[in-house]
């Protein structure tokens, strides 16, 4: 963890009185004094419903009259003409009123937010400005992405000189009216006369206008995400934000994937596929990605850098973790940077073990009586391979299960794994397999599944518990639990290769050595994962699984 010089205070402008001076009167009496107007988000106006301050995390009613029509109207008529995305805006502020209509057009409710122009959030990313590679802006609504947006036009156009064009679609960015507000500082900025002709005015820009930069505030659609693309490839640096939380997203999104590069399906030669032990058909990154640059925006003061999207978006289809940099601006200003250091691979020896702790002594110790101390179950480590974490955190919150979800297969003590990925992805199979890890493969990454199959491992975590307490008391059965143990690796790298290097390959049926109920048991559902046959020859201590080709 790196820490930086503290950096200028952050200063707020918001021009609330503008905004609640055309509101209901008993709105601005109850948003009078300053701690009403702290941290305050939105005003909610609804026919028939008593109005509405939204602050983050609580709502507070307005008095206690609910609003007739002759309300709304009068609201209406004060701020004047409605686009069509159904907002309006207040000149030279920033703040957006949106309405909901019935079905006969009529409006019936309006959401006023409050538009408040934050300088100093650029800290967080000013060394990534210098850089002129594109940067993308991603993150749930209200965790500041355009206010973020707003001050980095500011400083590209005020503090490095450049030539910076805003293209705002729906007055966001600089504000309502057509002068634009000062918080862009010189950069100009263009509106655009209706949502669906976004992609043609950023086009419109580059082509008239010879910018250095174009700022965009959400891409949504594969014309603007085609658009982006194009201007990036004219050499223009953008600075943009896109629906979605996280690159995940993203890759998943058929319309925007384009953005960090496209994703598509790659068939490979035999010879190939061998060489990587994978299967034929895997999921590859298309082209360089439009943003060179990622940031995900977690709240307004931790940011996660990615600063080569490329490399990540790559290690994201291999099933890996990615690895951004952590970004944090503490209270007293100082911007704490942490680099995500991927952890060595270390051999079996070198995993931290569980190790007897000795009990407490009791503060009256009782020699006739002993105190059964019950130690809690430590808690299981998983990674999983081509399963979100995210999704898989999820899970675990919502179980409440013992479960911690780790980056890297060195930290863990189980390996979850996609049906797909598990062939994808020969080097996480590997090293599970020299770590002595249990793997555990699932059709799908729906929540049920995911549920079952982390009960499933907590329940042999328990047992394998059990039983390491029953050797530590019995040295004789620690030595059996220890052969049976290297018996079962020893019986699954034989079938690994077996399949890999004579069934896959050669189309060769291949018998294995004699061994166990339980490892043969193992050894057929490996073999399965790779949609082989098995079947089980011979008697007693003789019997052996065979691999058949598919």
């Amino acid at each position: 963890m790196s820490s930086s010089a503290p950096t200028a205070p952050q200063r707020v402008t918001d021009d609330l009185d503008r905004l609640l001076e055309l509101l209901p009167e008993v709105v601005q009496t109850s948003l009078a004094t300053e701690e009403a107007r702290e941290q305050l988000l939105e005003v909610v106006l609804d026919l028939g419903r008593v109005p509405e301050a939204r602050y983050p995390g609580q709502v507070r009613a307005l008095g206690q009259r609910p609003l007739e029509r002759s309300d709304l109207a009068a609201v209406v008529e004060r701020l004047g003409i409605f686009g069509g995305d159904n907002r309006a805006g207040i000149e030279r502020t920033l703040h957006r009123i949106s309405a909901i209509r019935n079905r006969t057009g009529e409006i019936v409710g309006l959401t006023c937010r409050v538009g408040r122009a934050v300088f100093g959030t650029v800290a967080m990313v000013r060394d990534l400005l210098d850089s002129g590679e594109s940067l993308l802006l991603m993150g749930r609504p209200g965790v500041g992405k355009t206010t973020a947006l707003r001050e980095i036009a500011r400083v590209l156009a005020d503090d490095l000189g450049k030539r910076v064009v805003v293209i705002d679609t729906s007055n966001e960015i600089a504000g309502d009216g057509d002068i634009p507000h000062p918080a862009i500082g010189r950069a100009r900025r263009m509106q655009v006369a209706r949502p669906e002709l976004q992609h043609q005015v950023m086009i419109e820009a580059v082509e008239n206008h010879m910018p250095e930069v174009i700022v965009i505030d959400e891409i949504g659609t594969e014309l603007e995400a085609q658009a982006a693309r194009t201007i990036a490839e004219r050499g223009v640096m953008l600075v943009a934000t896109a629906h979605g939380n996280a690159i995940e997203n993203l890759i998943k999104n058929p319309t925007l994937s384009d953005l960090v590069g496209g994703i598509q399906s790659v068939t490979l030669g035999d010879e190939e596929a061998r060489r990587r032990r994978t299967q034929k058909t895997v999921l590859e990154r298309a082209a360089e990605p439009t943003f060179a640059l990622a940031v995900e925006m977690h709240s307004r003061h931790r940011w996660l850098v990615h600063r080569d999207v490329a490399r990540t978006v790559d290690l994201l289809l291999r099933g890996q973790s990615a690895r951004p940099q952590v970004r944090e601006l503490g209270a007293d200003g100082h911007l704490q940077v942490e680099e995500v250091v991927p952890p060595a691979a270390s051999p079996l020896s070198s995993r931290p073990r569980l190790v007897p702790r000795p009990l407490p002594e009791p503060d009256e110790p009782d020699a006739g009586e002993a105190t059964p101390v019950v130690e809690p179950l430590p808690v299981l480590r998983v990674y999983g391979a081509g399963i979100s974490r995210g999704a898989l955190e999820q899970v675990v919150r919502a179980r409440q299960v013992p479960v911690e979800v780790v980056g890297s297969v060195e930290l863990a003590d189980a390996v979850l794994s996609l049906r797909q990925q598990f062939g994808r992805d020969p080097h996480v199979r590997r090293q599970a397999q020299d770590l002595g890890l249990p793997i555990l493969v699932l059709k799908s990454a729906a929540p049920p599944q995911l549920q079952r199959a982390l009960e499933r491992l907590l329940e042999r975590h328990r047992q394998d518990r059990a039983a390491r307490d029953r050797a530590a008391q019995d040295p004789a059965a620690l030595s059996a639990a220890s052969s049976q143990g290297d018996d079962a690796l020893a019986g699954l790298e034989e079938c690994r290769l077996a399949v890999e290097q004579v069934v896959l390959p050669h189309g060769q049926p291949v018998e294995l050595l004699p061994r166990s109920d339980r490892v043969r048991l193992m050894q057929a559902e490996l073999a399965s994962r790779y949609r082989l046959r098995t079947a089980v020859f011979g008697r007693g201590s003789e019997q052996r699984l065979r691999v058949f080709p598919a």
